[in-house]
């Protein structure tokens, strides 16, 4: 009789551990996040910010195939904007992050309801994103770049490593409302510099090609970059062209000085995907993107280049050297 009840005993106990063991053996929920890069797939610039947001979200405890599947489209163009757009709504993924303006505006075009949390964005409110920064108000929320008043740094910079600057070309997207938003802030000191300004759109390359050919035959030039994806796409000709014509040139983030420009004054674009993990972590534990805040940057780098100052016969003044945050030997 002993044994048969030490033996019920011990029944008992196993069964009431079962269901604690089928709990402990059942797989994560697989999590699904989607992902918009303005960008080629080979870029490597594109890649570098895809990493930094893949590296965040492992640190906060997601990992792709584990308890998250990543479905990540790249769009060089209107159209592939769109089509990748479509792909990902319909793969109904519990966030959406992007990579840029033409990103997020082709994303909420695409949905109202799918939480999107946005990067490398300039006046996300201008543009109809968000309410306010403080409170977004719809399905988007995320990370701002820069104020357009900051833009006038650009020329500053410039004038300050070509103090004989007279003219300069401003390359820009007028296919986003941070393209005349930009070229305005700059024009704004242009004037108080003595420094006449040409608008360049940035469709195709053909257009920047020609456009900074003809610039260029004229003295004292100089070349502004803007933030928009169309330049970024089209880097190593902009630099490319710089150097052929002998334009000091200014651009808006590091990776243009690290591929050869002479100076770039910006945020830490990969600082941005990193945040924007920290973002996306959160809307997946349940929080709402109404709720979250838009960012700005905790910090500006400038970075000057100076083999380019040197190729093309720049000394750079005593007064940049140490202030930059990093100089390219």
């Amino acid at each position: 009789m002993m044994r048969r009840r030490e033996f019920f005993t011990l029944l008992g106990g196993a069964v009431a551990a079962w269901p604690l063991a089928a709990r402990a053996q059942q797989p994560e929920r697989m999590r699904r996040i989607g992902v918009l890069m303005a960008f080629a797939p080979d870029d490597p610039e594109g890649r570098a910010r895809v990493t930094a947001f893949m590296q965040a979200l492992q640190q906060l405890g997601w990992a792709d195939g584990r308890n998250v599947r990543i479905d990540s489209r790249w769009a060089q163009n209107a159209a592939d904007l769109r089509q990748f757009t479509a792909e990902l709504v319909e793969l109904a993924p519990e966030v959406i992050m992007t990579s840029s303006s033409v990103a997020t505006a082709a994303t909420l075009q695409a949905t109202r309801t799918i939480p999107i949390v946005f990067t490398i964005v300039i006046d996300p409110v201008g543009a109809g994103y968000v309410d306010s920064l403080a409170r977004p108000g719809g399905n988007a929320t995320g990370f701002t770049i820069y104020e357009y008043s900051m833009s006038g740094k650009w020329l500053e910079l410039l004038k300050a490593i070509a103090p004989d600057l007279r003219r300069a070309v401003v390359l820009r997207d007028p296919a986003v409302a941070s393209g005349p938003g930009q070229f305005a802030a700059i024009q704004a000191v242009a004037s108080s510099l003595g420094v006449e300004l040409r608008p360049v759109d940035v469709r195709d390359a053909g257009e920047i090609e020609r456009a900074i050919a003809t610039f260029a035959q004229s003295a004292n030039s100089g070349l502004i970059v803007t933030g928009s994806t169309g330049a970024a796409v089209h880097r190593e000709l902009i630099v490319t062209l710089a150097a052929r014509h002998r334009l000091p040139a200014v651009y808006n983030s590091r990776f243009w000085a690290a591929a050869g420009g002479l100076m770039s004054y910006g945020p830490d674009f990969l600082d941005q995907f990193r945040r924007a993990a920290g973002y996306v972590d959160r809307i997946l534990k349940g929080e709402k993107p109404v709720d979250l805040p838009v960012q700005a940057p905790t910090k500006y780098e400038l970075v000057i280049n100076l083999k380019a100052a040197k190729a093309l016969g720049l000394t750079v003044p005593d007064k940049l050297l140490p202030i930059a945050d990093e100089v390219i030997e």
